[in-house]
């Protein structure tokens, strides 16, 4: 499943259109979307949509330097707490025990998004959602969800 956005305004749109889906689907603990692509591909904009539609108010930025930053959801959302990681300068998934991680991972009410997920791919759970990032030419941007079929089997 592919989309192409032409601007941040319709990547961000985008990420709020996918959530809505992506909450019906099911998972074992938290919903996790692991996000990969290259630098200044959208992935934070696609963040900064899902904050936007989970009515957080915070600025959302790259914690590049932090590693992981949380957001509490305001009441009569889906989730309670908002997870925000960004994997691009982590050593080695060990560094993710000292954040709390499987913890994080175990709770149903969380929502954790991902970037540069694949250099932590065997800390993730089975049931993530992964989303793919590219360039397409000056502001457009091609998002692929390479596991569709979670989607498709959650009535999208």
């Amino acid at each position: 499943m592919e989309f192409v956005t032409k601007n941040f305004e319709e990547t961000q749109q985008l990420a709020w259109q996918l959530l809505g889906q992506m909450v019906k689907m099911s998972h074992s603990g938290a919903l996790v979307l692991a996000l990969r692509g290259d630098l200044g591909a959208g992935k934070t904009t696609f963040i900064q949509g899902l904050g936007g539609a989970l009515g957080i108010k915070e600025k959302i930025l790259s914690p590049t330097f932090v590693i992981m930053k949380h957001f509490g959801v305001p009441s009569g959302k889906q989730f309670s707490d908002f997870y925000h990681f960004d994997c691009y300068r982590l050593e080695s998934e060990k560094d993710l025990a000292e954040l709390g991680f499987e913890d994080i991972l175990k709770d149903k009410n969380n929502l954790i998004v991902i970037e540069w997920a694949e250099r932590i791919k065997k800390s993730l759970p089975p049931d993530a959602v992964w989303l793919e990032f590219e360039h397409g030419g000056e502001d457009m941007r091609k998002i692929k969800i390479l596991n569709p079929k979670q989607i498709l089997n959650s009535n999208y």
